[in-house]
């Protein structure tokens, strides 16, 4: 999927997002599972956003993304701020000829745009082979929860000078499947008119169940699941799922 204009327009979308807190998350619990490896694969990284400050923190990150608009924004950015991140354009779920990595994230409800479960099951299973022996696998989702009852059938909005959008989120094709419309207007400051722009955005999610069983089958050991940046295990209201596993030496299932 290509994001096209969304992806010049995410930052500003996305600027009171908490990535501080994705940031301090990982850092947290790779220093309480004793993981010193500080290189870093982050999928999906977007704008670099993450990418960025955890490279500040020290982290050697490589990021990738599958569209070249998000990349193209997250270089620019990177080489502003003097963080030296190799950004490379993949499908994560047909992942190839990175190397090794300490830890792999896919943050910010990113493995959520896969449509299928095979999508899913061969992530995880590329995401295992790019990880170095015990090596931390990190991701987050929406619920089911967030998905049937907080999007579905709801419309945001957001205006100011520069930007609006109205977001409508529709029940997709697919059990515990979203789509979102979006309509941008956008400020042309050279004509002082707005242009719009129409994007459809598609996420899907699963039970707590079936990410660890396919998890366990991709080769990995389920370290510990909690819900919205907090070491509490979810609830029938929790929002945002974390899923922190560890890499083991066997061969994935078929």
């Amino acid at each position: 999927m290509s994001y096209e204009k969304f992806a010049y327009l995410y930052d500003e979308l996305m600027k009171d997002a908490p990535y501080h807190r994705w940031a301090e998350f990982v850092m947290a619990k790779l220093e309480q599972y004793g993981i010193n490896n500080r290189s870093l694969l982050d999928l999906a990284c977007g704008t670099g956003e993450l990418s960025i400050r955890l490279s500040k923190e020290g982290f050697d990150v490589t990021g990738v993304d599958l569209s070249s608009d998000m990349l193209a924004v997250a270089m620019k950015k990177a080489e502003a701020e003097g963080c030296k991140i190799p950004f490379f354009q993949q499908d994560m779920s047909k992942l190839e000829g990175l190397g090794l990595f300490g830890t792999v994230g896919i943050f910010c409800d990113s493995l959520n745009y896969l449509k299928t479960e095979q999508e899913v099951f061969d992530t995880f299973v590329k995401v295992h082979n790019h990880l170095h022996e015990d090596g931390i696998f990190f991701f987050d989702v929406h619920s089911i929860f967030k998905v049937s009852q907080l999007f579905i059938d709801h419309t945001f909005t957001f205006n100011s000078d520069q930007l609006a959008y109205i977001w409508d989120s529709f029940a997709g094709e697919y059990p515990n499947s979203v789509e979102h419309e979006l309509s941008f207007f956008v400020l042309d400051e050279k004509t002082e008119k707005y242009d719009r722009y129409d994007e459809v955005h598609f996420q899907r999610t699963y039970s707590v169940k079936q990410y660890t069983e396919w998890l366990e089958s991709a080769g990995f050991e389920l370290l510990e699941v909690s819900a919205d940046f907090e070491d509490t295990q979810p609830n029938e209201e929790s929002e945002r799922i974390f899923f922190i596993a560890k890499r083991k030496n066997e061969k994935p299932s078929p």
